[in-house]
């Protein structure tokens, strides 16, 4: 039998009404099956999916009413159309017993070739139709849920290249681009806004570590100094990495110099604890300082004015001995 072809059950416990009856389908353009008990109609049913069932009403054990009343109340089988084929309980009283069953229709006997073959080729017709429906549903799903995927995969590349423009690839901290961005924005507001200062870090020492122990190592201790910084600055500042072993700092809430000074004293005494790095299977024991440029937000100053003091504050702090704060 072909999968694809819509399949029709007759259940008859009459071995001669099934012969006349796949005799009568003989045409219709689906694979017949037979049941001559209700039980056994039943069973196909759970194992197969019907275009429609032609169901004798007067059988034993289980009689018509009760088999259709069975596939209606099943979900997966409730909407397959019965017609029950019977010469008896023609009144009212059981036409509504069936309907209420799970019946659509009923056909009398003796059959009329005429009738059956029109009402088998109407089910047979509308169960192609809701396959087709089906089949465009399922497609429409389908193609739904690859859009949604293909949506959120290019959101999600989206923000990667937007994540990877503004932010330091080996530390994962904002880069120069966004640090820009945020000084500015503070600039910008700092009339009205809180007050803020700028702190430039250049790594004393770093060069030394390189050096002796290669770039892997550098990489390692680069990251390990952003993570302590990162860790010792409050969620509303901003830590950037302004390229080799330079980093800045924007302090939010910086209310005045002094209380600016203590912050990146204790961001340079974070940075001055000692590091185990570990390079590959090896560890790598470091130490570092940093030179720390300070300076407060005065109004009318330019972005250029504040980085400006920030790096001057910074290269003071080097000549003066490194590892050390300085207020520009």
């Amino acid at each position: 039998m072909n999968p694809t072809r819509p399949k029709i059950l007759v259940v008859d416990d009459t071995p001669a009404n099934l012969v006349a009856m796949r005799r009568l389908l003989a045409r219709a353009d689906a694979d017949i099956f037979e049941a001559n008990s209700g039980n056994e109609a039943l069973a196909l049913c759970l194992d197969h999916q019907f275009a429609l069932v032609l169901l004798d009403v007067n059988m034993p054990e289980m009689d018509g009413f009760e088999v259709a009343q069975f596939i209606s109340e099943t979900d997966h089988l409730s909407e397959t159309p019965i017609i029950f084929v019977t010469a008896a309980y023609a009144d009212d009283i059981n036409r509504i017993k069936g309907y209420t069953s799970g019946a659509i229709d009923y056909i009398a006997k003796p059959i009329n070739d005429v009738i059956l073959q029109s009402k088998v080729k109407i089910f047979l017709e509308l169960y192609r139709a809701r396959a087709l429906l089906q089949q465009a549903l399922d497609e429409l799903s389908l193609r739904n849920r690859q859009l949604t995927g293909e949506v959120a995969e290019r959101t999600r590349m989206e923000q990667l290249v937007r994540h990877q423009a503004t932010h330091d690839a080996l530390t994962g901290l904002p880069n120069r681009v966004l640090f820009r961005d945020r000084l500015e924005a503070a600039i910008e507001a700092g009339g009205g806004g809180a007050p803020f200062a700028l702190a430039y870090i250049d790594i004393d020492g770093f060069k030394g570590v390189n050096d002796a122990h290669g770039h892997a190592a550098g990489d390692e201790l680069l990251k390990a100094i952003a993570a302590r910084v990162d860790a010792r600055t409050r969620g509303t500042d901003t830590v950037a990495r302004l390229g080799g072993d330079e980093f800045a700092v924007l302090l939010h809430d910086a209310v005045d110099a002094e209380a600016a000074l203590a912050r990146c004293q204790s961001l340079c005494d974070t940075v001055g604890e000692p590091y185990m790095l570990h390079v590959g299977d090896l560890p790598v024991h470091a130490k570092v300082g940093a030179s720390i440029g300070v300076t407060m937000f005065r109004a009318g100053a330019s972005y250029d004015d504040i980085v400006a003091a920030a790096d001057g504050a910074m290269y003071e702090a080097k000549r003066g001995g490194k590892n050390r704060c300085v207020l520009g």
